[in-house]
């Protein structure tokens, strides 16, 4: 299934695939392989990009923190979080590559209590400061447990577009889908310091089933 979210972006990339497919056909010899490969690619990659696999969490999550996001984790910090949390927390950080699924899901049920959108700069994702200069999209979830969650939709040098439908007020579950990030993105899920982390810098997560911690 191919996510709503990319349907412009599809038909638009599928447009110049068959362009430049079209011209490969006119102009023939090896050009024409060569325009051909290009548009193919074009339309294949963007559909695969955009790909929006039928994810359902696992039975039980209700007291547990999952991934929101395909990845890898490059970072776990220490961080001061002023806005939602009010101190020091840990922090998660997902890299999301091209190649991973962009769809984005809540890590924990409980009741939206922020959000805001950011205009920002385009760092890589990887980048120390991308979380506080690049474009973002940011919220606050209060599970039922009293433990505040701060979560971040990060964009990198490549994405220029962030996609959320969440409201504050909203009551939300773990694995809930709310939106994506376009091409090469960054998450960022800050807890309590006192949270369970049952992952490490290196891991790889699957959106709604890697079980990242323990919400208590």
């Amino acid at each position: 299934m191919i996510a709503k979210e990319g349907y412009s972006v599809v038909f638009t990339a599928s447009i110049i695939g068959v362009v430049l497919i079209i011209i490969g056909y006119i102009v023939s010899g090896w050009l024409f392989y060569l325009l051909t490969a290009l548009g193919l690619f074009t339309i294949g990659f963007t559909l695969y990009f955009f790909r929006d696999p039928n994810r359902k969490p696992k039975p039980g999550t209700e007291d547990l923190l999952i991934a929101p996001a395909d990845g890898k984790v490059i970072q776990i910090i220490e961080v001061d979080e002023p806005k939602y949390i009010g101190g020091k927390c840990k922090q998660v950080s997902i890299f999301l590559s091209p190649l991973d699924v962009h769809i984005n899901y809540v890590p924990c049920a409980g009741k939206v209590e922020f959000v805001k959108y950011h205009e920002g700069e385009y760092l890589v994702a990887w980048h120390e400061k991308a979380s506080e200069l690049n474009e973002r999209s940011e919220f606050g979830v209060l599970h039922p447990s009293g433990n505040k969650v701060f979560f971040r939709q990060i964009t990198g040098y490549v994405a220029r577009r962030i996609v959320y439908n969440l409201n504050e007020g909203d009551d939300v579950y773990a694995g809930q889908r709310f939106g994506m990030m376009k091409f090469g993105s960054r998450m960022d899920i800050l807890v309590p310091l006192d949270c369970k982390l049952k992952i490490k810098p290196g891991d790889r997560t699957v959106a709604t089933q890697t079980i990242m911690g323990e919400l208590v």
